[in-house]
Order: structure tokens, then sequence, then C-alpha cells
């Protein structure tokens, strides 16, 4: 299938093709030819040459073999350094801003500090039964949905030297109470990608924001009272539209894998 520019005074034909060759690849395109670009655009290879050449010279395109290109270094380095730019907020916020209308309950983002999880931003929903975890809070990590979800992106030994001098026995029955329990705990969390707590009569669920290197950066939650969340169905609708959002938002700190694919255990 071919894309066509649609010409007026304004448009600039070479550049439009210049661009469409760049977002010709994916995850899946990794690597094009001459002829692939210009089957793409409806043109003879003669006709996007010189295109192509400026591209490369300019290292958004390279070279691997004859006629056959990958994207440059020009393209990443230029991509990560906008992403990177953006603060973390920014690109959270009109997300779960529409989680919170979509759901109905409030939604919250945190990052890793230490062994605590610590609230920087809150969606909050004005109904009258609804969850409120102020910008700034610190919460153990080991005994919240969102904690746990941090750290299932360290690895088992990162995970040891963070707790090895942390007493866990002080906390709620259902918290892990040792390190191996932790340990076991956080396992199994990686493996389903979003975690359900109870506390305080409200049920919270979250998953993890990943970034270009695939690394979790952030969890987000959506946090209502249990006399909703104890409905299964409206629960796994919560849920479903967590994990969606957090693809969204994942997508644009730069990471292109899907949150459902299963990554192997490390």
């Amino acid at each position: 299938m071919s894309v066509s520019l649609i010409e007026n005074d304004y448009t600039v034909p070479a550049l439009f093709r210049g661009l469409t060759i760049l977002e010709m690849f994916n995850s899946r395109e990794r690597i094009l030819t001459v002829q692939d670009f210009a089957d793409h655009l409806g043109v003879s290879t003669s006709a996007i040459y010189r295109i192509v050449t400026t591209l490369t010279e300019m290292n958004y395109l390279e070279k691997v073999a004859k006629n056959t290109y990958q994207l440059g270094p020009q393209v990443i380095s230029n991509g990560f350094s906008y992403l990177a730019s953006r603060d973390i907020v920014d690109i959270a916020m009109p997300h779960l801003n529409d989680l919170r209308n979509t759901v109905s309950m409030s939604c919250h983002l945190t990052i890793r500090e230490g062994c605590d999880a610590v609230y920087i931003y809150r969606s909050f929903a004005s109904q009258r039964l609804s969850v409120n975890v102020p910008p700034g809070t610190r919460i153990p990590c080991h005994c919240s949905a969102v904690g746990r979800v941090l750290l299932t992106g360290l690895t088992e030994t990162e995970l040891e030297q963070l707790y090895q001098h942390v007493r866990l026995d002080g906390y709620a029955s259902d918290a892990p109470r040792t390190l191996p329990e932790l340990k076991q705990t956080i396992a199994a969390d990686y493996q389903q990608g979003w975690v359900e707590h109870r506390s305080d009569y409200a049920t919270a669920i979250a998953t993890a924001l990943r970034d270009h290197h695939n690394h979790v950066v952030a969890a987000i939650n959506v946090s209502g009272p249990d006399a909703v969340m104890m409905d299964e169905r409206q629960k796994e609708s919560v849920r479903e539209a967590l994990l969606s959002t957090a693809q969204r938002i994942s997508f644009e700190l730069g990471n292109l894998r899907k949150m459902t694919e299963k990554i192997r255990i490390r």
C-alpha cells in the first residue's frame, strides 16, 4: 500500500517523503530497502535517491548493505534526549485524568526513593467515597500496591541489598514479613504485571510505567472504596483501563513493548 501527498501551495514533497521514510521503521520493520521506500511512496527508486542520501549523510539513516538501511543514531539520540527532557508528571497527568474520568476513582503516580513509594501526582475523584493520598506522601514499598510494583524493577540482588538491614515484621499482617517472603512476593508480582492490595476499607490496583530501556521508572494506581471494588466485574474493568493507560504513558516515555508481553524473569 502506497501513500501519497495531498499537494497544496504550502506542502514540501521532498520533506513529506523523507519523514514518511523515517516513519516506516518500527519494532517489526527494523531494516528496509530503497525499493521498500519507493513502493510505500508509490514512486521510482531514482525519485527518492537524493532524499535517502541526505538522510544518510545526516545520520538519520544508516546503511547496512547495498540499498538497505536502518534508522541512524541521530534519530535515536534526538528522540531519547527529548523524552528525557519531559517531566514524567507532565506526561502522565492527562492520561491519569482521563483514567479517573473513566473509572470515577482516584488515580496516583509514584516513584521509588529507597524503600518508600513517594506519591508525586494525584488525580482526585470528587465522589463522596474517594481515596485521597496527597502528593508528597511516603508509604513503605513492601506493603502497598504501587510500592510492590516499583520493587519489580529491581533484580534479586538489588532487592536483597535494599532490604538487608530493614525489619519487615512491624507492618500489617498481609505484608511480607521476611526477606525470602518479600522476594517471593515480588517475583510473583513481576510475572503478573500488576498488583492488587487492600487496606483501610479501600482497594488499590497498580502497575508499572517503563522507559525506552524497559526499566520501571514509576507506578500508577487506581484506588477505590471496597464498596465499589468488591464487584469482580467492576474490578476487572478498572484493571483493564489501568493497564491500557500504563501502556500509553510508557509509549510516550519511549517504551515500544506491549505491557501485556511476558518478559523472561532475570
